[in-house]
């Protein structure tokens, strides 16, 4: 899928897309613990999948996006990609949770990490990974483009990936890639103001 094709797929998406609404605060974000204040916003309860886009009926992540496409499908979906201080935010939470879902180490029943299938798996299939707002796959199977830039022509990648060690699924956690890279593992999800 291409940006230019995202306004066409808009047209076909239906209530497939499920919102979460994740309150704002104060996040201590990153291992330093800067407070950030971060605004409310809605988030698809998912990294978005073909199958919620109306693109067939697979329902693992869209993947194979450079992020400037990937901006562009979130904006033609009426929000954006997230910050990376917005996503640590939903992920931790007021209480900074060392995982989504707690303070438990990573099990296969929680994220798709190493170790696992080896590959992406459908949207959702982690629920006891959920974060206590309801937000499934924020560790573990595929990566997901934020808005925040590195120094060059980078953005910040957040959540991890099935090919990452359990140590990068904590919701500190954030790696980066060129803006033109289009990996399989690496997707998005959508956030809106509400």
């Amino acid at each position: 899928m291409t940006a230019s094709s995202a306004t066409a797929v808009t047209a076909t998406v239906g209530s497939t897309i499920r919102w979460v609404r994740i309150e704002g605060g104060i996040c201590r974000f990153g291992d330093q613990q800067r407070r950030i204040k971060v605004r409310t916003l809605e988030w698809t309860r998912t990294v978005l999948s073909w199958a919620q886009l109306a693109c067939g009926t697979d329902p693992r992540p869209v993947t194979g996006l450079a992020q400037p496409d990937a901006a562009a499908l979130a904006r033609a979906l009426g929000g954006r990609l997230p910050r990376s201080v917005e996503w640590e935010w939903a992920a931790s939470g007021p209480t900074s949770r060392t995982y989504p879902w707690g303070e438990e180490e990573p099990t296969p029943r929680r994220a798709n990490l190493r170790g696992g299938p080896g590959r992406s798996t459908p949207v959702g299939a982690y629920p006891d990974g959920a974060t206590p707002d309801g937000l499934l796959d924020m560790a573990g199977n595929v990566w997901e483009w934020t808005s925040s830039t590195t120094l060059g022509s980078g953005f910040i990648l957040r959540g991890a990936s099935h090919n990452s060690p359990a140590l990068y699924a904590k919701s500190t956690f954030l790696n980066a890639a060129p803006a033109e890279l289009e990996s399989d593992g690496i997707g998005f999800r959508v956030v809106r103001e509400p």
